[in-house]
């Protein structure tokens, strides 16, 4: 019945361009998420008395938990039903952004954002995915392309519409918006996207790899974030590196041993798909910090409104959306190295520019570090993007972008907290100021830039110059399971 009605809407010929429609509607909402919350952070903290560590968690729980989750997400949409799972993460989505447009004080906010991580660790590698198993091998790069600007049009919508959000009616509302969002994205999905899932051996969740690795992973951010609190050598940080380490550890002994792990460490045995997931995790730890800390910098230092801290972010995303689908395109042809290289040299710059900030910048000062950064990051994120999943057959689809995708959050999360812990080694807790805000926060920044150049090198060295062909890839990956 449901074929019958979507197939009233839309022709076999073009049913794939509105399925593609549909999952980038749902992703939609997920970075539209991020950059409203980025841009209201400032006012959250003021409105609900936050500490910046507890600032951070409101982020850090979001990405990590995204991260942490999505294995498994990707796991559940191979096994049962890709779009099944899609549409109960959209559902967790928007009920936990309903709570946290409702919460009034910092542990109903981040419990509520670690529950929008999960909804949206079941949505994310669901829509890759969908996608792969969807276009055929020569529009695949077309369509992530596709896929990676309607994310970037959240991402310039969203500083901009949470700035006016934020400053004309209430912070709350950055998270309400997402309720009608959901709604129409699950009805859409019901209507446009076809099942599809693994029938190649027996699936099933692998709970212990699920245990361990975010024990591991909130251990970890735990200590980056609260080490300036409590003392780098104290017995509470000790102990949390310590727990990461041994769950980390025994995270990757039980992939190795696992007769179905949630994460198959055989794919990491081809180059590309071993280099596009470092490259991917790198950006994440680069990039997700700058973004929380430049925010609160032209908010904080520079004076600027909420609008005006939306607005000066356009200039980075909508670079993204004009010129995302285009490398993704020309990647299909020439290869991803030259673009991921290249990109990550840009971002770097861009950090670098952004270190040399003082307190008394305008706009202008602003914009070639914006500039280069949305530059940077089209040419980075969707040939990376596409070089991974052209490294795994269309049946580990789910598998596949789930890992790369969880690279993207678990280095996100692991670089603002380690950027936090950058700019909270310079600021006197008891009587902070701007000057030593601004001491850290360019050392976080030349940080991040030698993250970036580390991802380029990278790239150069792991990703191909040249597309194979399909048969290539399906060989290359079939030696190495």
């Amino acid at each position: 019945m449901r074929a019958k009605i979507a197939a009233s809407f839309v022709d076999e010929q073009h049913r794939k361009w509105w399925t593609l429609g549909a999952v980038s509607f749902g992703l939609f909402m997920i970075m539209l998420d991020n950059t409203i919350v980025n841009v209201a952070l400032p006012t959250i903290q003021r409105s609900l008395n936050l500490k910046l560590s507890e600032l951070e968690w409101v982020v850090t729980g979001y990405a990590l938990t995204f991260g942490a989750f999505m294995l498994t997400g990707g796991k559940l949409a191979d096994l049962l039903g890709r779009r099944r799972i899609f549409v109960v993460g959209l559902a967790v989505f928007t009920a936990s952004s309903l709570a946290c447009g409702l919460a009034n004080g910092a542990t109903v906010l981040i419990a509520a954002r670690v529950v929008q991580g999960i909804g949206a660790a079941l949505m994310n590698p669901a829509t890759l995915s969908i996608i792969v198993a969807t276009f055929p091998p020569r529009q695949r790069g077309t369509a992530i392309g596709i896929w990676a600007g309607v994310s970037a049009l959240a991402l310039a919508i969203g500083p901009l519409l949470g700035g006016i959000i934020t400053e004309r009616i209430n912070w709350n509302w950055i998270f309400f918006i997402n309720v009608p969002v959901g709604v129409i994205g699950i009805v859409a999905a019901f209507l446009l996207i076809d099942e599809s899932r693994d029938t190649s051996h027996e699936q099933r969740p692998d709970i212990p790899g699920l245990v361990t690795s975010t024990l591991g992973l909130f251990s970890l951010t735990y200590a980056l974030i609260e080490a300036n609190t409590y003392g780098w050598t104290s017995t509470r940080i000790l102990l949390a590196f310590g727990i990461a380490v041994v769950s980390l550890a025994a995270f990757v002994l039980l992939e190795h041993y696992q007769r179905l792990p949630m994460l198959e460490l055989a794919l990491f045995r081809n180059r590309g798909f071993a280099g596009a997931n470092t490259v991917m995790l790198l950006v994440g730890l680069a990039m997700f910090g700058v973004f929380f800390y430049v925010s609160l910098y032209v908010q904080q230092v520079l004076g600027y409104s909420a609008i005006q801290a939306g607005a000066s972010f356009l200039p980075w995303t909508l670079l993204i959306v004009v010129l995302a689908p285009q490398t993704g395109r020309l990647s299909d042809r020439v290869g991803a190295r030259p673009f991921v290289a290249g990109g990550m040299v840009v971002i770097a710059g861009s950090m670098f520019f952004f270190s040399r900030l003082g307190a008394d910048e305008s706009f202008w000062s602003l914009l070639p570090g914006m500039l280069l950064g949305g530059v940077g990051t089209a040419a980075t994120m969707a040939p990376v993007t596409a070089a991974a999943m052209q490294s795994v057959r269309p049946d580990k689809a789910g598998v596949g972008s789930a890992v790369l995708n969880s690279m993207r959050q678990v280095g996100g999360s692991l670089g603002i907290a380690l950027m936090g812990a950058i700019v909270a080694a310079s600021v006197d807790s008891r009587r902070p100021n701007p000057t030593d805000f601004l001491h850290g926060f360019h050392h976080a920044l030349e940080t991040a830039a030698a993250i970036a150049l580390a991802g380029a090198l990278i790239a150069a060295l792991t990703l191909g110059k040249t597309p194979r062909s399909e048969r290539e890839r399906e060989m290359a990956v079939s030696e190495a399971a």
